[in-house]
């Protein structure tokens, strides 16, 4: 950062300034907390959060110096206050997963053979001619096929490569009507229905695995239900049994992140 750039000493005092206020806010909230949930706690922390983030920044353009604090990522590393039914009458889920397309190729040879065989099987037409032509149409052949599912499980043999992935549960009131949002279906996403949320990205296991790759870990936000917990724990202790009597399977690392006992 140039000089011109630089903040000045009085912006870094004033920013200082900022977070002993964000702290006794943040206090104050926690003293008169009124659940679990409070909301006036979760706005307290994201300011405390948003203001030490503020200060860390200028202080190191200012002076190249750091503080000790862990300023978390993002909101999205907790779940906001819970705002839906306390008893759901209908669920959502929603999922994301994103590769990348790293051997065309061979995502273009498999869109053909299976346009090949279902030719075989129906007739010779269009469609099966031009499926390895390009990689939108090997995708429209390939995710017309496979379910998403079976997809994830086999993106190597396609030619995919795994990207960050995340899976949201959400209440809802009533079961939607049929039809009414399949032209945006993502808009009503509300995080403060979600009851759960699963996250899978390389970004949560600093750790390289014996290839020197980051290993894609898994982070699981619960909303806080002794029940849900305990039986997410077990199942945990379960698959690390099982992957230690497994000894011909491949090693994969499946340790779980802890369970994000957010607010």
């Amino acid at each position: 950062m140039s000089d011109a750039a630089q903040p000045t000493a009085a912006e870094v005092r004033a920013a200082a300034e900022a977070v002993k206020t964000a702290l006794d806010r943040h206090l104050a909230a926690v003293e008169r907390r009124s659940g679990e949930d409070d909301p006036a706690v979760y706005e307290a922390f994201n300011e405390l959060a948003a203001a030490a983030e503020e200060y860390d920044e200028l202080l190191y353009d200012r002076y190249d110096e750091v503080t000790p604090f862990e300023i978390p990522g993002s909101d999205s590393d907790v779940l906001p206050p819970y705002q839906g039914p306390e008893d759901a009458n209908a669920l959502s889920v929603l999922i994301r997963r994103d590769y990348a397309v790293a051997e065309p190729q061979r995502l273009l040879a498999q869109a053909q053979r299976v346009a090949d065989l279902d030719a075989d099987t129906a007739g010779e037409g269009p469609a099966a001619a031009a499926a390895g032509s390009s990689v939108h149409a090997a995708l429209g052949v390939l995710f017309g096929e496979f379910e998403p599912d079976e997809i994830a499980s086999r993106h190597k043999e396609f030619g995919l490569e795994e990207g960050d992935s995340t899976l949201w549960v959400t209440a809802a009131d009533e079961p939607a009507e049929p039809g009414e949002w399949l032209d945006a279906p993502f808009d009503q996403a509300d995080p403060h229905r979600v009851v759960c949320r699963f996250d899978v990205s390389a970004v949560f296991d600093d750790e390289p695995d014996d290839d020197g790759v980051d290993a894609v870990d898994a982070d699981v936000h619960v909303r806080v239900d002794p029940d849900a917990v305990a039986v997410l724990e077990e199942l945990d202790e379960v698959d690390d049994v099982d992957d230690a009597d497994e000894v011909d399977a491949v090693d994969v690392d499946d340790d779980r992140s802890p369970l994000d006992a957010d607010r």
